[in-house]
């Protein structure tokens, strides 16, 4: 079954990146969308099926962390699978976000295999 994925980052050279990255595994992608900053990310969630986020931390408008606030009180979004993809190294926002049900943190610079790897780990524990 096609894995439809959120990426969301205020880079578009990130997000590019990650998109190529992903297009380039074995793993059975449907549709990628892609979003500036939290507040498009939620709009994309609204509007499309999706089955995993993988989401940047520090954005304008809407930061990562918002973002994911705001799915926790959505009842269809808070059961979407989110990867944090930042280069945020503060323990204490990263153990935040895990008691908010963040699955996987991948560090930014990573490197194209990590991606796969941790994309395969969430949606085989979803």
């Amino acid at each position: 079954m096609p894995i439809n994925i959120l990426i969301v980052d205020d880079s578009a050279a990130m997000r590019g990146f990650i998109k190529r990255t992903l297009t380039a595994t074995q793993l059975p992608l449907g549709d990628i969308w892609e979003a500036a900053n939290g507040k498009e990310g939620l709009a994309q969630m609204e509007t499309n099926w999706v089955d995993l986020v993988l989401a940047d931390l520090n954005m304008p408008d809407m930061t990562g962390v918002e973002m994911i606030d705001r799915m926790c009180q959505i009842p269809l979004l808070s059961a979407i699978p989110v990867v944090v993809v930042s280069s945020e190294g503060d323990q204490a926002v990263l153990d935040s976000l895990a008691r908010k049900g963040v699955r996987e943190f991948i560090r930014k610079p990573f490197q194209a295999a990590l991606l796969q790897e941790v994309v395969e780990r969430v949606l085989a524990s979803a």
